[in-house]
């Protein structure tokens, strides 16, 4: 069931100058992504674009001042995931940095609420009486909530990064990136860079730190400014970036592409946790999760500090993520990570369950027609709607294929929730907006990205909305795309499989989507092989190029059968810190017999 993966190498173009501080290893990593120089390849925070080029700021600002000027009270409405919950804290502390007084954060629960901005959330948050509601990484699709928060006589800046529908919500103000003719150059910011970013103009609004288009303000606002200056001491302007921690593992863990800009902030982020400057509630879940901060990578955030945030939203309730993240105190902040990590513990258990579900229909549909279908739709009654994202996932992974996995939205509920992944060359969101212009009524609401999206969809139109899914797919989807790929960085120099060039690699980052880890390939004779576990397989490996062994583990590599004499292996270089000293092991993530 699992399709063939090709190996391709990367073309390198001819880059530089670069300093001396950059290895030629990975010189070659940069050049093969695109980044011909020393200032594309590791952008510093001074090269971030200007917050006045994003659309709407000078409202968003506005509302914001005036909110702060008149001691009005802000409610921070998060989201259920990663990015959410890091947005959410990070406008609540940088809030709270810029004078407000009365902020409070709130989060919808994801099977009480749904997602986002919902009108049942808004008549919960009626009890807090809110003045201005700001919506961060969501909102764009929230009309029926916005529009009923206005009604109740409340403000609202929506703050988002997801792709707009044809029409736009009923908000005071929206910033996002992605709306229709923003001139902000970098589409590809997370929800907690947007709300970062809003934070940057009002920092300048409020202390005039720099010139911007807001200096042309009208008086009203020089005076809510002028009563905010009476009431804040001015001694120096609040320090944002003790914000960057928590942009970083946001932006990390919501797979958006990492592009100049956002390398710079989360380069910015990392070396502030590396340092032991992060936030009480991220040095804690770093220490849970056994990750060690002065080496912490984009790899181990995504892997093991993310997940531990976003369980609490899938099983649970992300306030209690929201929480870790605004605690300052270690002891508390140690608390609450422990039970964040149990939580996980509690998904990984669930979500196993429901891949071997998921595994043993797709094997069901491709027994029954000889291949997988070209788009995938998976529902099971049992599954939970917290955990069909990362089910999605995992069979796209498998197969090779755009996968929406449904469940109730909750128990015995004919009402289901979507998550989907796509591909590369497949544009998943677009592909339920066809869907839904074609079918009128067939999809409740939907919403996302090129690769993820989520959708709402009664039960007794799930054959119909998957018919109407395979088709648009069998329509437009070339098949060349089908083919999975894995690009490498070609062959690694004899000289090169030492330890030096581990941590270069491991520190040359932040690597991640659009920005691939370095990958290499090359074919290795098996010395020796043994089970871990019941899915791993350690490795002795050699190759021409070089005398001494190598250890390599392949993860989820375990097979009936034992490895041939003879791999073509495609590879990360990386530091073996459970041995120390001079060790370095091959983490293989894809062999073939060569």
């Amino acid at each position: 069931m699992r399709p063939a993966t090709r190996i391709t190498r990367r073309s390198v173009a001819a880059g530089g100058p670069w300093s001396d501080a950059v290895p030629p290893l990975l010189q070659r990593i940069y050049a093969g992504r695109g980044a011909l120089a020393e200032a594309q390849a590791r952008p510093r925070l001074a090269q971030l674009h200007p917050p006045e080029l994003l659309g709407g700021m000078d409202a968003a600002v506005a509302l914001l001042a005036e909110a702060i000027a008149q001691d009005r009270h802000i409610v921070v409405v998060g989201d259920f995931d990663c990015d959410g919950a890091t947005a959410c804290a990070v406008a609540v502390r940088g809030l709270i940095l810029l004078g407000a007084r009365h902020v409070t954060p709130a989060v919808p629960n994801r099977v009480t609420h749904g997602y986002g901005l919902s009108p049942s959330l808004v008549s919960e948050l009626a009890a807090l009486k809110p003045d201005l509601l700001v919506t961060v990484d969501h909102g764009i699709a929230c009309h029926a909530g916005i529009a009923q928060a206005r009604a109740l006589g409340w403000q609202v800046l929506v703050t988002d990064h997801h792709l707009p529908g044809a029409a736009l919500p009923p908000a005071h103000a929206i910033v996002n990136p992605n709306l229709a003719g923003d001139g902000f150059p970098s589409k590809a910011l997370a929800g907690v860079g947007v709300m970062f970013y809003v934070l940057l103009a009002l920092r300048r609004r409020l202390y005039g730190d720099h010139p911007s288009s807001e200096s042309r303000a009208g008086a009203d606002r020089e005076h809510q400014t002028a009563q905010l200056h009476d009431r804040v001491p001015q001694k120096s302007r609040p320090d944002l970036n003790s914000l960057l921690d928590l942009v970083a593992v946001g932006t990390i863990a919501d797979l958006v592409p990492l592009d100049a800009n956002n390398r710079a902030l989360v380069a910015a982020g990392l070396r502030r946790l590396r340092a032991g400057q992060g936030c009480a509630g991220l040095r804690a879940l770093i220490e849970v999760c056994g990750r060690r901060a002065e080496t912490l990578s984009a790899a181990d955030v995504g892997f093991a500090v993310a997940p531990r945030l976003n369980a609490a939203g899938r099983l649970e309730d992300m306030s209690l993520g929201i929480a870790c993240l605004l605690c300052d105190e270690d002891g508390p902040a140690r608390e609450m990570a422990g039970v964040l990590h149990a939580i996980n513990a509690e998904r990984r258990g669930v979500q196993q369950q429901m891949t071997d579900a998921a595994e043993a229909a797709l094997s069901k549909v491709a027994a029954l027609d000889g291949e997988v279908p070209i788009a995938v739709c998976l529902f099971d009654a049992d599954w939970h709607p917290g955990v069909v994202g990362l089910v999605a996932s995992k069979m796209k992974d498998r197969v090779h294929r755009p996968v929406i996995a449904f469940a109730p939205a909750e128990p015995g509920s004919d009402a289901l929730r979507g998550s989907a992944r796509s591909i590369p060359g497949f544009h998943i969101r677009d592909a339920l907006a066809a869907v839904d212009a074609q079918h009128p009524g067939l999809v409740q609401k939907f919403g996302g990205h090129a690769m993820a999206a989520g959708l709402s969809l009664d039960l007794a139109q799930l054959p119909a909305f998957e018919a109407a899914f395979h088709a648009y797919a069998a329509a437009t989807l070339d098949a060349a795309l089908l083919q999975a790929e894995l690009l490498s960085d070609g062959e690694l120099l004899p000289h090169e499989f030492d330890r030096a060039h581990a941590e270069a690699l491991r520190d040359g980052g932040p690597w991640g989507q659009g920005f691939a880890e370095p990958l290499f390939d090359g074919v290795f004779e098996v010395i020796d092989w043994r089970p871990i576990g019941e899915r791993h397989r350690k490795l002795v490996l050699r190759c021409p190029q070089r005398s001494k062994p190598l250890d390599a583990i392949h993860f989820n590599g375990l097979t009936r059968e034992p490895p041939p004499p003879r791999l073509h292996i495609a590879y990360r270089l990386a530091p073996d810190d459970y041995r120390g000293g001079d060790a370095i092991q091959l983490i293989v993530e894809h062999c073939v017999p060569a």
